[in-house]
């Protein structure tokens, strides 16, 4: 399936990287004697300047040539004197001080201009309640933003709006080479293009240590995307520690001591993100990607069969019994008790029928149900049962895009577009036209090997997902996107590196303009943000050769 995302599927991505593989070592041989030197023409090395460029670039941006200093003694965020208050933005705002003025982990004094005018403060005004609130898919995210000496101010609906509008401010301000610390006289009104803008990330086929994921929030709020969806289990391990079925994780993850995430670190990761303005949507994906599920939860894997004898294999969840629904209604149930998001992803993709086929039980019921042979229809009959109990549970759901493609009916679904059959835009358009809403995945599989290193990126930041053959209506049923890291060759080691910059590309196409598409000018602001997150203390991978002001250390 080398046409198509293949990183659901191990096996498919094992066998394309070994057609890969051995397609290049071919084209080694055979067109290069000199495979050392079968490298891209020299590339002037660039040396990034720190010049307070956005990225994602805001809807509007007026940047003047009146320039400001800004001193650490002498600078401060407040709040308006109607302004909400809460824990959100006060953390916020010792963040982004920190941000401006730590320089390798050292708060270091600024060079500061007689001749120039000094801002002193930022004052910030939240119109709304913000204590002890989640983001949501419907949560107010623009802001207004307006630098002028002595005093800037940052208005916003919303606690998130003040974040997104805090990192623009933190984007604009920058460090000359002679030390001091400088912004321009700007206005920036600002607001996002899609409502959900996310970064999946694979903690299954291989486990993250917290301390990334929590590197990779970072990077994410620093990029303006706002779910984090956490595909948190698969085939290979269970590491979520459930509080009703323990043994799920006790004999499905890796090690059941090390590579597991307990509750206490789940309600880490949620509280890390709310205060970065990031959702965090779980994915436990079913009936097909359960292997891990077997060994601690007996009975829920459907038993395969060669003739008439079981032959010791399972798969999938067994969809004919009533106690798999029970022990997926107490699962549900506890999802939706420990993450607060209103949605959660059921999965759905990729359940090959073999087995069911296979199972002489299946059969009977089959016929019981008057089936037939479809066996889609039994796949169908699982999902809705599963739909139907999440939204008993009161909680919303999104679905991998054949569950769609199978006849759902429920409009309320979200489906993730995540294959190209015969086009992505063929499917986006398949799909809005049957009044589903849609994220877009395809496209945006960065967990793909780098081909073209430092230039792939262009190939995500031109993708727009409401660029397809439709009315009006359906392009505004496409709500946003994700960019997705699977987890076949991503650990801790490499994570970051693998994502960043190149996310970055994904972040600017769902926030910003459907008339942001100049290559030059991102170029030069991708430049500018991939040193700016190295400085940040993030290992961001570079584009071209080069060097930053502040190198990672």
């Amino acid at each position: 399936m080398t046409s198509t995302p293949a990183a659901h599927d191990p096996n498919k991505m094992a066998v394309l990287r070994r057609t890969q593989a051995v397609f290049s070592v071919l084209l080694v041989l055979f067109v290069s004697p000199l495979p050392c030197h079968n490298v891209p023409a020299y590339q002037k090395p660039v040396m990034v300047q720190q010049t307070g460029k956005v990225l994602p670039k805001p809807q509007m941006l007026t940047v003047s040539a009146e320039a400001y200093t800004l001193a650490m003694s002498g600078f401060k965020f407040t709040y308006g004197s109607s302004s909400q208050m809460c824990d959100i933005v006060d953390q916020a705002f010792r963040r982004y001080y920190d941000l401006i003025f730590v320089v390798d982990g050292v708060k270091k004094a600024p060079v500061v201009s007689k001749d120039m005018s000094e801002l002193t403060e930022l004052q910030i005004m939240v119109k709304e309640p913000c204590t002890g609130v989640y983001p949501s898919l419907e949560s107010s995210e623009n802001y207004t933003l307006t630098v002028a000496a002595p005093m800037g101010t940052l208005v916003a609906d919303s606690a998130w709006g003040v974040l997104r509008g805090l990192e623009t401010f933190s984007q604009l301000v920058y460090r000359t080479d002679d030390g001091m610390i400088i912004i321009n006289k700007t206005t920036v009104d600002d607001f996002p293009r899609f409502a959900h803008r996310g970064i999946l990330l694979d903690t299954s086929r291989h486990f993250i240590p917290i301390k990334y994921i929590k590197q990779n929030l970072d990077a994410m709020a620093y990029n303006k995307f706002n779910v984090f969806h956490w595909h948190i289990v698969d085939d290979p391990s269970f590491p979520y520690q459930s509080v009703a079925f323990p043994d799920l994780s006790a004999k499905g993850a890796f090690n059941p001591y090390t590579h597991l995430y307990t509750q206490e670190d789940v309600k880490d990761v949620i509280e890390y993100s709310r205060l970065r303005g990031i959702r965090v949507v779980p994915e436990f994906d079913t009936p097909g990607h359960t292997a891990s599920w077997g060994a601690g939860l007996p009975g829920f894997l459907t038993p395969c069969y060669d003739g008439s004898a079981p032959n010791g294999k399972y798969y999938a969840a067994n969809p004919m019994l009533n106690t798999t629904y029970d022990y997926m209604t107490k699962l549900l149930q506890e999802i939706k008790d420990v993450f607060p998001d209103k949605y959660v992803h059921l999965g759905g993709d990729e359940v090959s029928f073999n087995c069911w086929k296979s199972n002489p039980d299946i059969t009977k019921f089959m016929e019981k149900m008057g089936f037939g042979t479809d066996y889609s229809k039994l796949e169908e009959y699982y999902i809705k049962n599963i739909l139907d109990i999440t939204t008993s549970v009161g909680r919303d759901y999104i679905v991998w895009q054949e569950v769609l493609d199978n006849g759902v009916q429920a409009k309320s679904t979200v489906g993730e577009v995540w294959f190209e059959h015969p086009t992505i835009q063929a499917v986006l358009e398949r799909l809005t036209a049957k009044g589903y809403r849609v994220l877009l995945a395809a496209g945006w599989y960065l967990n793909h090997d780098v081909y073209n290193p430092g230039t792939d990126w262009s190939t995500f930041y031109k993708l727009d997902p409401r660029v397809f053959n439709g009315t009006q209506a359906q392009k505004d049923l496409v709500i946003g996107g994700e960019a997705c890291m699977w987890g076949e060759y991503v650990d801790g080691t490499n994570l970051i590196a693998r994502l960043w910059p190149r996310a970055s590309a994904v972040a600017e196409r769902l926030w910003s303009n459907k008339d942001v598409t100049s290559m030059a000018d991102a170029t030069v602001r991708m430049d500018e943000q991939r040193c700016r997150m190295v400085r940040r203390g993030l290992n961001a991978e570079p584009l071209h050769p080069g060097f930053c002001q502040f190198e990672y250390d």
